[in-house]
């Protein structure tokens, strides 16, 4: 089935966010929703906002507008509680220079909690998933962990410190490193959300006669994922994100189950991952990142060691 027909259409389906050109402007279109990660109603709705405006920064965009989506039982919850989840979004938003003009509501017995949100690409360069080059550094801007974390917490296993550890990167927004990935001249850019970390670098390769290679020790993990998968605590996602993984990742001998199951870990409003020159990375000095691989001419494969 063709799903599209109009030249119009600079990026469609498989990558973080569609662009559309209209009269010379670069639109962009995306739309998320996710499930409580937090016991909070306010701070669920503004993690909830920040990763879904996420996506329109990983393509290097500008967001303007949102319209609120969200499934919720009135008899359930009250409507207190939505006011609150709306709350938490039009502030996180309002960071963001994003205006809420609407949004739509069905009643649901999960609750669940997004945006679709438009924004613009002012430049010429659009960050895709699928444009890294040969010899290109692969940085993360944010560590990697919040789904072990968020599991944690749903099983009352974690400090109150800890706890707004978690909510303070799910807090944090990509507008900054979004901004020094274009400052970088990046060539290629997504973030790390439902697939994990392996998940989304595996996208930046796939199908192309390129391989990642990935330095374990190098990758940023938050506090006590370590310790708390020891303990079994993992979500579902995780295991199955590796499952899939299994024949396209290359794993060194050193590296442990654990290992395999932080980098598969699905994560709520996670940072970007980055491809770009070596020699530009002096554009991201002040900001939170590391460095945690290179990409090779290869087959579509990544390698861990």
């Amino acid at each position: 089935m063709e799903l599209i027909n109009d030249h119009s259409v600079l990026v469609g389906p498989g990558d973080d966010a569609a662009v559309y050109e209209i009269n010379g402007i670069k639109l962009v279109k995306t739309v998320d929703m996710i499930t409580p990660v937090v016991n909070h109603p306010y701070k669920y709705g503004a993690i909830s906002a920040c990763n879904s405006i996420s996506d329109v920064y990983a393509m290097g965009g500008i967001p303007l507008t949102a319209l609120a989506i969200a499934g919720f039982s009135h008899c359930d919850y009250g409507t207190e509680i939505l006011k609150e989840i709306m709350r938490g979004a039009i502030d996180l938003s309002r960071q963001c220079n994003v205006s809420i003009i609407g949004g739509h509501c069905i009643d649901d017995k999960e609750l669940k909690f997004g945006l679709a949100v438009t924004g613009i690409i002012t430049g010429e360069r659009i960050l895709t998933i699928s444009t890294a080059k040969a010899k290109d550094i692969l940085i993360i801007t944010k560590p990697i962990g919040l789904g072990v974390l968020t599991t944690a917490l749903k099983a009352e296993k974690l400090s109150d410190e800890e706890i707004s550890l978690a909510e303070r990167w799910m807090l944090t927004t990509n507008k900054e490193a979004s901004e020094r990935a274009i400052q970088a001249e990046a060539n290629a850019c997504t973030d790390v959300t439902g697939f994990g970390l392996l998940g989304h670098a595996f996208n930046m390769v796939k199908n192309r006669d390129l391989d990642l290679t990935i330095s374990m020790k190098s990758v940023p993990i938050l506090e006590r994922v370590r310790e708390l998968i020891d303990l079994g605590i993992a979500p579902i996602g995780a295991y199955s994100n590796m499952n899939y993984l299994n024949d396209k990742v290359v794993y060194s001998s050193k590296i442990k189950e654990e290992d395999k199951l932080i980098l598969s870990d699905p994560q709520t409003s996670g940072g970007l991952i980055v491809a770009l020159p070596k020699e530009n990375l002096k554009y991201f000095d002040g900001i939170f990142y590391e460095a945690i691989g290179e990409f090779r001419e290869g087959r579509g494969k990544i390698y861990v060691y």
